[in-house]
């Protein structure tokens, strides 16, 4: 590009440089610099040099020329920011709330190429004959090294530099000793890190039913006469989304596009990555949080280079390179785990909109318990909505039983396990069959409730349960009201009121109390830290080197293993009541998911859901696996309150260094949003301290902002940021979170 003048966005995260510094663009640069470059500049009174990227090349100064500094050099190995990537870091900026830098960053998965893997192989010059009479020659005169090498040479020409190195023990010395007399050559190739460790085989492709041929014909059809439109396929369990997904994918590659795939957690990518490596061979790859530095960047290059035409991976992966995009699916797009919790807290499934967009590409969500905002978007007609209602093998729906542990209590079992689930336990044992225990919360919950009669502490300005505080307090995490512990339940007097305090470690010993014989896996936070724990513990379960696994979430999220008959889920109430107005939705999700674990194949399943309040409407239309009736009932409650998706919703974070300040800006924004939008009917909750109200010496003070429009609460946002640059407060940080995915 020609210019004389680069704007460049540089490296720092602060809202006082965020904007485009101009400068000079050297001699030297003239005609090859380009838009996205990585670059060093001079910065500041001292001149440090620091990274940045260019944003815009230009003949048109903004300042006086003999001012401006000029830029240092082009960062070696730097990623180059393409100007679509430009265009999207800037939308994410201006829709979440965020410096353009970590806008940036956010778009860049990968910010450094890391030196690729150079493979030396070692050829020889002379015949078999020769090379074994210079081994001869060479232990005669008790050079071994060499001997070993030539006479490796003479049974096979070529050798891998790094078995010659490693199990022969020749030098790289003696390797160029013998390059320089002529006998051997190393030639040397780049190679990819390749993080698809599986051997390649061919999977048949499986028949499609009626209902999935008719979706995958109309949604290609519709790609094929250039229409592009976001899509919800709303599948029950074990129904065959995935086939879907594949049999979309292979067709819209067929036209010379490449499409992402986007999976709610880092465990599923093992399972999903198997199946789909067996359709597409290696031209799908895989990126996510566990890959090395230099994985990470040979998956980056090789989608750059158009040599993959599959990503899988979570949210990160939404951000591959492709320049023939056709097709992002969001699978389990009612994940959590899709909205980011760091600064820009972007939602994958809106980004993925934008990009769909901008690149001219579908967007195909998928779920078997879609989020209320993408049911609301279909039932308003803004978006397709596509049903599978039967699962794909045949099979029935697993039978679920739903125990009410008030009567257990009552009758004298005080165990986590109801006495149906012990029994049934028993019973998949004896017959040799699986069973999975899934504990709805890691750890124990904040919330408070009666053993006896299910009463749950609420807050009466929010309607959600309040969460217990060590200070001895129940504080409500929308509004800061707070209320005094309780000994005794205000509903029926019982003293078994308190938190629930299991987890999984508690039920693993629990379970080998019971059944000594039980081979038992364990799968949770605390055993997945290594790279390749989850792939280690679902190939144990899915070879059947266990009986019964336990877990939390991970678990009961998309897995298929057709020897697994019963499914017990403990303590179903630890989402019910988690302080979050979407806590009826989670448990909903949760209960549907777990309970769709049970029963994939040709054997029946059970399900055993244990909880202290079986007539909560989650609870109750979870065990029916009816989502039209939970999405109907749990929608009157969002219209009544006012929460998403029937209104929009932001939270603002304030983080300060002094409690008194952080709680004083806070009100003041929140009076400053009450003067300028009084006429626009913006409902303010709080200010109040966060439910972790300090964290390293930071204090956190938050306030929720509702209103119907997007663009309202995006203004309000705006404003706000004028305001705090206007104010010059240095030392606080102000996030913004939209339609946040839990209380603060």
């Amino acid at each position: 590009m020609t210019g004389r003048f680069a704007n460049i966005i540089v490296d720092i995260s602060h809202e006082k440089v965020d904007r485009p510094f101009q400068y000079k663009i050297p001699a030297s640069m003239q005609g090859s610099l380009e838009v996205g470059m990585s670059v060093r500049i001079p910065f500041g009174l001292g001149n440090k040099l620091i990274k940045g990227y260019v944003m815009e090349i230009t003949d048109i100064p903004n300042f006086d020329v003999t001012k401006l500094k000029e830029i240092d050099s082009v960062v070696e190995g730097g990623v180059s920011a393409k100007a679509d990537s430009l265009r999207l870091a800037w939308w994410i900026k201006e829709n979440y709330g965020s410096t353009m830098i970590a806008a940036l960053k956010t778009v860049l998965p990968v910010k450094q190429k890391m030196k690729q893997v150079i493979k030396k192989t070692i050829c020889s010059t002379v015949s078999s004959d020769e090379a074994f009479r210079l081994s001869e020659e060479f232990e005669r005169k008790h050079q071994t090294a060499k001997a070993r090498l030539m006479r490796e040479l003479s049974k096979s020409d070529t050798l891998p530099q790094l078995l010659v190195t490693g199990k022969l023990g020749v030098t790289t010395q003696t390797i160029q000793s013998l390059e320089k007399a002529g006998y051997v050559t190393v030639t040397q190739e780049s190679v990819y890190r390749n993080p698809v460790k599986m051997k390649e085989a061919t999977q048949l492709k499986k028949q499609l039913s009626k209902e999935q041929e008719g979706i995958v014909t109309e949604i290609f059809e519709e790609f094929r006469m250039g229409l592009r439109d976001t899509y919800l396929l709303h599948g029950v369990t074990g129904s065959g989304k995935t086939e879907v997904y594949m049999e979309l994918i292979e067709r819209i590659i067929g036209e010379g596009k490449q499409a992402i795939v986007l999976i709610p957690e880092i465990a599923l990518t093992y399972q999903t990555l198997f199946r789909f490596y067996q359709r597409f061979g290696d031209r799908v790859s895989v990126m996510n949080s566990k890959l090395s530095a230099g994985e990470r960047s040979d998956q980056f290059e090789r989608a750059s280079r158009g040599e993959i035409d599959i990503m899988i991976g979570p949210r990160s992966a939404l951000f591959t390179p492709f320049e023939r995009l056709g097709l992002i699916i969001i699978d389990e797009e009612h994940e959590a785990s899709y909205k980011s919790e760091t600064m820009p807290k972007y939602h994958a499934r809106e980004v993925a909109d934008e990009i769909c967009r901008m690149k001219g590409a579908s967007l195909l969500l998928g779920s078997a318990t879609p989020s209320l905002e993408a049911y609301y978007r279909a039932k308003q007609g803004d978006i397709r909505l596509f049903t599978l209602k039967n699962r794909l093998a045949g099979g029935e729906l697993p039978k679920v039983y739903t125990v009410d542990l008030r009567e257990e209590l009552r009758e004298g079992n005080r165990s986590i396990f109801s006495r149906k689930l012990q029994e049934l336990l028993a019973d998949r044992l004896s017959k040799g069959q699986q069973s999975m225990l899934f504990l709805n919360r890691r750890g124990y919950a904040g919330f408070v409730s009666c053993r006896a009669c299910g009463h749950v502490m609420k807050c009466p300005h929010c309607d959600v349960s309040l969460s217990e505080h060590k200070n001895g307090k129940l504080i409500c995490h929308y509004c800061g009201y707070e209320t005094a512990q309780v000994s005794k339940c205000p509903t029926c007097g019982s003293k078994y009121i308190l938190g629930f305090r299991a987890g999984t470690q508690q039920i693993e010993e629990q379970l080998l109390k019971y059944f000594p014989q039980a081979r038992v896996l364990r799968m949770d936070a605390d055993t997945t830290k290594n790279k390749d724990s989850y792939e280690q513990i679902l190939s144990q379960f899915a070879n059947e080197e266990a009986d019964i696994l336990v877990g939390t979430q991970m678990i009961v999220k998309g897995h298929d293993f057709p020897k697994v008959t019963l499914v017990g889920v403990l303590a179903a109430d630890m989402s019910l009541h988690t302080g979050d107005y979407r806590a009826a939705e989670r448990t909903f999700q949760l209960l549907t998911q777990a309970a769709g674990r049970a029963g994939r194949s040709t054997l029946p399943g059970e399900v055993v859901i244990q909880t202290y309040q079986p007539e909560n409407y989650a609870v109750v239309h979870a065990a029916n696996q009816d989502y039209e009736g939970f999405y109907e009932e749990e929608m009157a409650y969002r219209d009544l309150m006012l929460y998403p998706p029937a209104a929009n919703m932001m939270a603002v974070l304030v983080l300060s260094a002094d409690e008194l300040t952080g709680i004083a800006h806070a009100r003041e924004l929140a009076d400053g949003v009450k003067q300028c939008f009084a006429g626009e009917r913006v409902a303010i909750i709080g200010p109040a301290a966060a439910s972790i109200g300090r964290i390293n010496d930071v204090y956190r003070h938050v306030f929720y902002i509702k209103h119907t429009r997007y663009d309202t609460l995006v203004s309000i946002k705006d404003m706000m940021e004028q305001e705090i640059e206007k104010k010059g407060w240095n030392s606080d940080t102000v996030q913004f979170d939209f339609n946040p995915m839990s209380a603060y």
